[in-house]
């Protein structure tokens, strides 16, 4: 859910995006992921399966919280059904390659995290999270 506390299931939260991703609704976004990285949540799944826009601030909040959740040895995984504006946007903007994209919530859930090592210099690295560590 959209500004407020996420849907958690299997201990994983799932936050359902709006239909549109706008300059106003992204900054939304980034609070609500924002809020759940603090609480120590290092992999969220954002559903926009009914999303049908999405522009460059919505962009830049899901890569954003992809990249401090990698640094957590989490990630961000986006539910968007192919063939979707918001499919087509992830696709030019080559975000398919960089944030993991699921056709179903179900589909994400059921996806262990990889592998993931920390950058150089992140809280992770520091803290002596190694590869293979997911923190939640």
């Amino acid at each position: 859910m959209y500004g407020g506390t996420a849907l958690i299931i299997n201990g994983v939260p799932v936050v359902t995006a709006y239909a549109q991703v706008d300059v106003v609704s992204a900054e939304q976004l980034r609070m609500v992921l924002a809020d759940l990285a603090a609480r120590g949540q290092a992999t969220i799944v954002v559903d926009m399966t009914r999303t049908r826009f999405c522009d460059s601030a919505g962009l830049s909040v899901l890569a954003g919280a992809h990249r401090r959740a990698r640094a957590v040895g989490g990630g961000l995984r986006v539910v968007i059904p192919a063939g979707s504006p918001v499919c087509r946007v992830f696709t030019l903007t080559s975000l398919d390659r960089v944030i993991p994209r699921f056709a179903s919530v179900d589909e994400a859930l059921a996806t262990r995290p990889a592998a993931v090592t920390p950058e150089p210099g992140s809280a992770a690295g520091d803290a002596g999270t190694g590869p293979g560590q997911t923190g939640r």
